[in-house]
């Protein structure tokens, strides 16, 4: 049966016109028989024509079904019947079915279409009805003028688009076949007909998709952009990975497999034509898509998620006139963007945001991290790997996304990187210490668009570092991409960064070269590790410590059962529990952000970038410019490069800040590469600290290598043993480096520098006692202090103090717990008050942290005394040390064995990591150590308030005793201490004189001068042993605090000839003490301590 069209004159004249005034530049159909025409063709002149409004005079009678001809049917007798013997192309034969094939109706559509008013206005101007090229203009137009309410419609009405895309994938079709099946003489008759029918199809379909009300569109039925969106998700429903249904495609409509083909088609006849106009809407569907799947990773993403949307724009933009026109949509970089928004408002935010972090995604914690106490290692690894498959797919894709644009043309490159630096300088505010997550783009969106430079910049970061030349270290200077006016400077002022960057300018002249494409990437991506990467660890370690905080308060108020039957039970009840539910939240919130930050392909890829930043940056400051090709010479000069200093210092940061958290989470990761490189970055700037401003940065440098010598699986040296053991540039320098370090952090200039010096110390004593063993590492040391003495001595001192100080605050706040223990045991303790109790423990855990920090350090400075004691005993020797290192160990030996030593036992001794045995038995180590240095034997003589032969004889006792020593090495601490009396009673003879004058004794330690200097400043006399040791600790004039060395001080001749006079005076008069009293006999009972 069928239809008869009955067309709507003034409807159609306004649509042609339409259609005619957006392809007025397109070729005539009279081109159909050339070659292939450049732009598809546009509605023809003889269409419009053929198309006006005339006296329609209906038929009297609807033809009969018989007489009818098929849809668009020729005037053409049928053919004959095949024979064995092949056809000869006949050109219009082919023609005619060929267009009869394409335009026909698509399955389900079983009525035909009868074109009235074509068939007369045809008849009118004698024109044959056979079809050809010439024909399909205006058979196109009336059948997408096509009416079914005018007519009794049976079956289901395409829309206009759906009926294009079907005629589309039927020409393909009769492509293929005329290329598989005509000679080369018959393709070249038949390919103009194809060309022209394709054109025509798509620019109608274009114009379906921008504006579909040109055409009647069936009611019910979702048209414009959505039906391009709605083949394109069928990419995800067709990948093997990501298929969850089985659904068929319909034959006469697009596939996963048409439509690039499609896309290309389109995009080779509106582009540079409206591109922009056609695609724009799908983008933008496509981007509300990804937005709306509210479970994002958590759930699969397919069909209708964000999955199925990521796959459509990654299917859009792999033809590239698409990818380059996406840059041109408002909705790429929109004006008034903010850092906080410009992931929610522009196309590639919409994916990018898409991360595992439960700021933005809470289902996905609850998800796959439900009850995270309860969970295995199993368990969690499971979760883990299902998560990271997934964030590949996100990651990779948005990579391939951006990665077509990039490779669509100059101008789309341009608009790509622009948008990357847009959405850093928005939020250079995430650098900040306290942000409001709300008001900056969230730690996914950062580290997504990172991952997707990572991957821009790998083909230069090979192996060979062949590109490394190719970065640009004046970037910065000349390039406005990055805003960095703010920024810290490794070591340059703001003035110092101006004055280089009006250098450089100059140099370049008006107009500089533009930068390479590798120095972009490379900067861009330094830049994006900083607020990216390295914030979101940020994020990260301050989930630790809220996580241990909320540990911390949850055991102090379990532990408090005084709540129990009062009227406050169940408040303290309640409040418990919501501290257990927020404990659950953060750990739940730590495995997340493991998930990103620990996944070993983003691992990969950040030490892959690190290791040639830090080539870069070593290369930079190498004199000879050939590293990584030849080791670097050590220490650097003394002036560093000013494009160096000039860098922000995020440069040197963010490198430390990515392998400390390594060594910390993951030092496996550094198994098969990275050690080698971190290690020759830290020495660098270990032994040329000047060359790093921060404190903090140098600090971390040391730390690095301090989680790195730590036991890691099987291995006990740790994942830098190794490398510090055997490398070239450790044997050389590391002892050296770490020692200048030690002095280095006694002045940082940081508020916190006196806690800070001992965290320092502490690592350095660590890395120290890793390499120890090691015969090169001694010979290096004994090199250091044979060349530079003063150096070691100063060294030397600040160990002895920070012994000193350590030690006698372990043993105090160990003497205070000691007695509140013994309070709180006693009976009147039940009877106090619950806020006074409350008060007193509180006070009670103070102490115990800080004792348990203390006695850490303490024992880590004692050990290192005594290693430096053994291998290298004059720089100890000196006469500004001497004397108090001699006072110190004998207070500690009496603080261990003396009567008071029962106040040092407490409960638990394991849980402040008090060892007294291990300290006694190091403690007479460095006594043994010394005992052969005459200075040191008369400096323990000279001692008069701990020294006592009894202490030394019940340490003696104690380690026969408790096998702390061997008898032999017993032996020669009695035989020091025999020594040790000798020594004092001939010092006793020689010091007796009397009374001594004020003029003649140090104003800082009341003794008698033997070498009076004056300081130039405060214009004070003092003794030269006693300003040399303060110096070694502080370079000031201890009186005015005006800067000071030892070279400045002025000998006082006149004074010193008085005090050598006095002396030799007093000896002549014959003075003597009087003999010592016998002290009485100790105890040798060692069951309270040791």
């Amino acid at each position: 049966m069928t239809r008869r069209l009955t067309p709507g004159p003034q409807i159609r004249l306004k649509r042609l016109a339409k259609l005619q005034a957006q392809q007025s530049n397109l070729s005539s159909p009279a081109a159909s028989s050339s070659s292939s025409p450049a732009r598809g063709p546009s509605p023809s002149p003889a269409a419009a024509a053929l198309s006006k409004p005339k006296p329609a005079t209906a038929p009297s009678k609807r033809p009969e079904p018989a007489a009818t001809p098929p849809v668009f049917q020729s005037s053409r007798p049928p053919a004959a019947p095949k024979t064995s013997t092949p056809a000869k192309f006949d050109f219009k034969t082919w023609e005619n079915e060929t267009i009869q094939t394409v335009l026909k109706p698509p399955p389900g559509n079983s009525d035909l279409v009868y074109l009235s008013g074509l068939a007369e206005d045809l008849r009118g101007e004698n024109t044959s009805l056979d079809l050809n090229v010439d024909l399909v203009d205006q058979l196109l137009i009336s059948r997408l003028e096509y009416d079914p309410m005018a007519v009794q419609a049976a079956g289901s009405v395409p829309t206009s688009f759906e009926y294009l895309s079907s005629c589309w994938k039927r020409l393909q079709t009769a492509r293929n076949t005329l290329v598989r099946r005509g000679s080369a003489a018959d393709v070249a008759q038949g390919t103009p007909v194809i060309t022209k029918l394709k054109d025509l199809i798509i620019s109608y379909a274009g114009l379906s998709l921008q504006e579909p009300s040109m055409f009647y569109q069936p009611p019910g039925k979702e048209v414009g952009p959505k039906e391009l969106v709605r083949p394109l998700l069928g990419l995800a429903t067709s990948s093997l990975l990501t298929s969850l249904s089985n659904t068929a495609t319909p034959a006469d409509q697009l596939e996963p497999s048409d439509m690039e083909q499609f896309i290309a088609d389109i995009s080779a006849r509106f582009d540079g034509d409206g591109l922009e106009d056609v695609v724009g809407p799908v983008f933008s569907e496509l981007a509300d898509l990804i937005r709306r799947d509210a479970q994002g990773l958590a759930g699969t993403g397919a069909e209708n998620g964000w999955r199925a949307g990521l796959l459509a724009l990654e299917g859009l933009v792999a033809v590239k006139p698409v990818a380059a026109a996406m840059t041109r949509l408002p909705n790429w970089k929109p004006d008034g963007l903010t850092g906080a928004f410009i992931e929610h408002l522009t196309l590639l935010g919409a994916p990018a945001r898409l991360s595992v972090f439960t700021r933005e995604f809470p289902r996905l914690g609850t998800t796959y991290f439900s009850e995270p106490e309860k969970r295995t290692r199993s368990d969690v690894d499971g979760a883990n790997n299902n998560l990271r498959a997934t964030l590949h797919v996100l990651q990779q894709s948005l990579f391939s996304i951006v990665n077509a644009v990039v490779r669509s043309g100059p101008v789309p490159r341009e608009a790509c990187l622009s948008y990357l630096a847009t959405a850093l300088n928005l939020n250079l505010r995430r650098g900040g210490m306290r942000i409001d997550p709300t008001t900056v783009a969230s730690d996914g969106y950062m580290i997504n668009l990172q991952t997707v430079l990572l991957r821009l910049a790998e083909p230069f970061l090979d192996a060979k570092f062949s590109k490394i030349d190719k970065v640009d270290p004046t970037f910065l200077v000349h390039s406005t991409r990055l805003d960095v006016s703010e920024e810290t400077r490794i070591k340059a002022t703001s003035d110092e960064a101006k004055a280089f960057s009006e250098e450089v300018k100059q140099q370049l002249g008006s107009n500089p070269p533009a930068p390479n494409f590798i120095s972009e990437v490379f900067y861009l991506t330094a830049a994006f590790n900083h607020y990216g990467f390295v914030r979101t660890l940020s994020t990260h370690d301050a989930l630790e410590k809220s996580l241990q905080d909320i540990q911390d308060h949850l055991e102090s108020v379990e532990a408090d059962r005084s709540y129990i039957g009062t009227p406050i039970e169940a408040q303290v009840t309640a409040a418990i529990e919501n501290v257990r539910r927020e404990k659950t939240n953060r750990l739940i919130s730590i495995f997340t952000y493991q998930v990103q930050l620990l996944d070993p392909d983003f691992v990969f890829r950040m030490m892959s970038y690190t290791t040639f930043l830090m080539a870069w940056l070593i290369r930079l400051v190498d004199p000879a410019k050939r590293y990584p090709d030849q080791a670097v010479s050590l220490p650097l000069p003394k002036d560093p490069p000013k494009a160096f200093v000039t860098l922000p210092e995020y440069f040197i940061e963010d490198v430390v800040e990515f392998y400390f958290y390594l060594v910390r989470y993951s030092p496996g990761s550094l198994d098969l590469s990275g050690k080698k490189e971190i290690f020759e970055f830290i020495i660098t700037f270990l032994t040329s600290t000047w060359y790093i401003k921060n404190p903090h940065l140098k600090a971390r440098l040391v730390q690095i290598l301090f989680y790195g010598t730590l036991a890691h699986g099987r291995d006990r040296m740790g994942v830098l043993g190794p490398v510090l053991n055997s490398h070239p540039l450790a044997l050389k320098h590391l002892v050296a480096a770490l020692m200048s370090f030690y002095v280095e952090v006694e002045h940082t200039g940081a508020s916190s520098q006196f806690y800070d010096k001992f965290d320092a110390r502490r690592n350095i004593s660590y890395v120290m006692k890793a390499i120890w063993n090691n015969p090169d590492h001694r010979s290096a040391l004994n090199k250091e202090v044979q060349e530079h003495m003063d150096k070691f001595v100063r060294f030397a001192n600040l160990l002895m103090n920070d012994c000193t100080y350590l030690l006698d605050e372990s043993l105090s706040k160990l003497t205070e717990i000691h007695a509140m223990q013994i309070e709180m045991a006693s009976e009147e303790w039940a009877t106090r008050p619950a806020q006074e109790k409350k008060e007193r423990m509180k006070a009670f855990q103070t102490l115990e942290h800080q004792a348990s920090s203390y006695i850490t350090l303490g024992k880590s400075t004692v050990g290192l005394l005594k290693d430096f004691t053994a291998q290298a005993k004059a720089p100890f020797m000196a006469p500004e040390i001497v004397d108090r290192l001699a006072a110190m160990m004998n207070y500690n030996l009496d603080a261990l064995v003396g009567p008071k030593c029962s106040n040092l036992k407490v409960e638990n001794m394991e849980k402040y990591r008090f060892e007294p045995k291990q300290l006694l038995r190091d403690i007479i180590t460095i006594y043994i150590n010394l005992s052969d240095q005459p200075e040191f034997v008369r400096a323990t003589a000279s001692e008069g308030r701990s020294y006592r032969k009894e202490l030394f004889e019940r340490a003696a006792a104690i380690s026969t005793k408790r096998n702390l020593k061997s008898s032999a090495e017993v032996e020669q601490l009695l035989l020091f201490v025999t020594k040790v009396e000798e020594t004092r009673l001939l010092i006793d003879a020689e010091e007796d004189l009397g009374e001594i004058p004020d003029e003649f004794l140090d104003p800082l330690m009341y003794t008698l001068m033997r070498d009076p200097v004056i300081l130039p400043s405060s214009k004070t006399t003092i003794d030269r042993s006693t300003i040399k040791a303060h110096l070694l600790s502080d370079p000031t004039d201890p009186f005015n605090r005006a800067p000071l060395s030892i070279d400045d001080v002025v000998p006082n001749d006149e004074l010193k000839k008085k005090i050598v006079d006095w002396i030799a005076e007093q000896r002549s008069k014959g003075k003597t003490l009087d003999a010592p009293k016998p002290a009485e006999p100790m105890d040798i009972d060692d069951s309270n301590v040791l």
